[in-house]
């Protein structure tokens, strides 16, 4: 956070007042200039000593327009050499532009009241994200300012909401990215109403999507958008429609994605009757319960629709993306198997799921394997798959009866072993005890 030090006896707003009032009448002649620079500086003060912050706050934005706006000469000036132009240009250049909003940023911290204190900071995010593509990171920069200046959480989320859409809109999301691994620390410190964390979890997707490494992350708050829409009425829950199905095309694009919850939340199980996205929601199943052969038959029959979605085939470039969906199919109903067959899969049988060659089994297990979506063991001699264990594409009802079936016979296996363990001590004990005797 920048700290603004005096270094005159004029207090910082009003010296930010006169040097931008004169930037902004500096084409109007000494005399107008110098009359509209003493009525703006009078009228500053007026607004400090009546403690007028909001008021004070608007007339600096109105004078610092000059700061942003004049930082580039035209075309024009450059061409017929306009003196007042270009010396325009080099002191807004010159100037420290960061240092100006500070001080201005830094009034909130007069406010008197919440409400206030949330205006003037919507005031000052409106004049900093008219012109995301102009200056993007250092616009960014003094949110954040203004950010760790607030003392109201509600206009921390406001400020935040802001840097959010400038980073977007002045693609520079690189800068605001590492922030969003603190959303559940902001979360707890903001309280945010539903309709906000809405907004909030969608927004920081929409950031975290075009970053390759960010993926993962921007799935993660799209699920977390669609899951505060449980219990909505059919209306309410209409607003996620879109959102369902870009969530549900993002998981089937995913190489490295094989489970989710998207089944059981119902801003995505709308999508099963939907005039519009009901084939869209019929593919998310096939990815979650079936496996290839579902989706060959389903690719074959709506090849239009995945091609609207980007899942083509046919050109080079698109073919690319089809085979990925086969390859991803591929592993998971490998995947299936393991959990359906008893730990035991004929390598014939995999051969004829995947629909692969002979020489291609052991690749794909080893891909599985790579992937950690099974832990298993190749028993060549008997071309077969010893699986101990693998990765569920749902973990519902279904999946905790079985995993509470699985701990009750772990539970009986410790016990067991633990009386094994105690009558064998009482058993050494009593051998013991009879050669003592024995001695004597």
């Amino acid at each position: 956070m920048t700290t603004v030090v005096p270094t005159s006896e004029e207090d910082p707003a009003l010296s930010v007042v006169r040097f931008t009032s004169e930037l902004s009448w500096s084409d109007a002649g000494p005399e107008v200039a110098e009359q509209q620079v003493s009525r703006l500086c009078m009228e500053a003060q007026e607004c400090m000593v009546m403690n007028r912050w909001l008021d004070l706050t608007s007339l600096m934005l109105t004078s610092a327009d000059i700061v942003f706006s004049n930082s580039k000469v035209s075309e024009k000036d450059t061409h017929h050499n306009s003196y007042i132009s270009i010396m325009r240009h080099f002191f807004c250049s010159a100037l420290d532009l960061e240092c100006i909003f500070t001080v201005i940023c830094n009034l909130v911290t007069k406010s008197e009241s919440p409400d206030e204190e949330l205006e003037m900071a919507k005031l000052i995010c409106a004049k900093i994200i008219q012109q995301p593509s102009d200056k993007p990171v250092l616009r960014l920069k003094i949110l954040f300012n203004l950010y760790n200046l607030l003392d109201n959480v509600y206009c921390r989320f406001y400020v935040y909401m802001k840097a959010l859409n400038l980073a977007m809109s002045g693609k520079v999301t690189e800068h605001i990215i590492p922030s969003c691994k603190k959303i559940d620390s902001f979360l707890k410190e903001w309280n945010l109403e539903v309709q906000d964390q809405r907004e909030l979890f969608l927004c920081v997707a929409n950031a975290l999507k075009d970053s390759k490494s960010s993926a993962k992350d921007s799935f993660k708050f799209l699920t977390r958008y669609l899951a505060t829409f449980s219990g909505e009425d059919a209306y309410k829950m209409g607003e996620a429609k879109d959102e369902a199905a870009r969530t549900i095309i993002d998981f089937v694009k995913a190489p490295d994605m094989f489970q989710c919850d998207l089944l059981d939340m119902p801003a995505v199980a709308q999508l099963e009757k939907d005039a519009k996205y009901a084939l869209v929601y019929q593919l998310l199943k096939i990815f979650l319960t079936q496996r290839l052969d579902a989706y060959l038959e389903f690719q074959a029959v709506n090849s239009a629709l995945l091609k609207s979605y980007g899942i083509t085939f046919g050109l080079v470039h698109s073919s690319l993306v089809h085979e990925d969906c086969i390859a991803k199919m591929r592993l998971i109903s490998l995947v299936d198997l393991a959990s359906h067959e008893s730990g035991r899969i004929p390598y014939t049988l995999i051969k004829d799921t995947l629909r692969i060659d002979d020489d291609e089994v052991e690749l794909w297990v080893v891909k599985a394997l790579t992937s950690k979506l099974i832990a298993c063991k190749m028993d060549q001699m008997n071309q077969v798959v010893l699986v101990s264990s693998c990765t569920e594409r749902v973990f519902g009802r279904q999946q905790w009866q079985v995993l509470r079936t699985k701990l009750g016979t772990w539970r009986d296996n410790i016990a067991n072993v633990i009386n094994t363990i105690q009558a064998n001590k009482i058993t050494e004990d009593s051998s013991q005890a009879v050669q003592g005797l024995m001695i004597r």
